[in-house]
C-alpha cells in the first residue's frame, strides 16, 4: 500500500490501485471556515441593532447555533455507519492521500459556496442580529462532532476509514454522498492523520 499522494484529487494510484482520503478528514476539512466564519459574521452582525434587537438576536443565534450542531452532527449516521461496517481492505497499490491534500481539495472545491454561505449569514444581521453567523458557527461545530463521532468507530474497530477520491469529485464532496458506494480501511496507523482526521502527534510518527 503506497504511503501518501502528494498531488491533487487522484482518482487512481499506480498498477490499478485507486487514490484514497479519509473520510474524517473530509469531514473535518469544513469545520473550522465554517466556524470561522460564523463567528466574524456574528462579530460584525451583533453591532446591527436588527430588526428584533441585539438581546432576541444572539438569544435566537444561541439556540440556532445548538440546532445546527446538533443536527449536523447526527446527519446520515446510519449511512456512515453501513458504509464503515461493510468497509473492504485497501489494496497494496492503492494511494493514501495525505491530510493537507484532502483538506485543501476540499476548501479549494467549495470555497464559493463558504463565500455565499459568510455573505448570507451577514445579510441576515440585519434582520436578525448575529443569528446567522452563529447558525454557520454551528454547523462548523457539528461537523467536528461527527469527525470525533467516526473517530471513535475507527478507534472501536481498530482501522481507519478511507473513500475513493474520484467519488469525491461529483457530489460536493461529500464522503456519504450517493456517488460513494463503499468505504476502504486500512490499519490504525496508516496515513498521517490520527482516528477522527486530525494530525498525527510528533511522537505518534517517530
Amino acid at each position: 500500500m503506497a504511503r501518501g499522494g502528494r498531488g491533487g484529487q487522484e482518482g487512481r494510484g499506480g498498477r490499478g490501485g485507486q487514490g484514497l482520503a479519509r473520510v474524517a478528514v473530509v469531514l473535518r476539512a469544513g469545520a473550522a471556515p465554517l466556524w470561522w466564519l460564523g463567528v466574524f459574521a456574528a462579530g460584525i452582525g451583533v453591532i446591527l441593532p436588527g430588526m428584533t434587537g441585539r438581546r432576541i438576536g444572539v438569544m435566537g443565534g444561541a439556540a440556532l447555533f445548538v440546532v445546527g450542531a446538533v443536527a449536523v452532527a447526527c446527519t446520515r449516521r446510519r449511512r456512515y455507519a453501513a458504509l464503515a461496517g461493510a468497509a473492504a481492505r485497501a489494496g497494496k497499490h492503492d494511494v493514501l492521500q495525505d491530510r493537507a491534500v484532502t483538506v485543501r481539495n476540499w476548501r479549494r472545491g467549495h470555497r464559493w459556496w463558504l463565500l455565499l454561505a459568510f455573505l448570507v449569514a451577514l445579510g441576515s444581521s440585519f434582520a436578525v442580529p448575529a443569528a446567522g453567523g452563529m447558525l454557520l458557527a454551528g454547523t462548523g461545530t457539528g461537523l467536528r462532532l461527527k469527525a470525533a463521532w467516526l473517530g471513535r468507530r475507527e478507534r472501536d474497530g481498530d482501522a481507519l476509514l478511507w473513500v475513493r477520491v474520484d467519488w469525491l469529485d461529483g457530489r460536493a464532496g461529500r464522503p456519504a454522498g450517493k456517488t460513494v458506494r463503499a468505504y476502504r480501511g486500512t490499519g490504525i496507523a496508516a496515513g498521517d492523520a490520527a482516528p477522527g482526521g486530525s494530525r498525527r502527534s510528533t511522537a505518534a510518527l517517530v
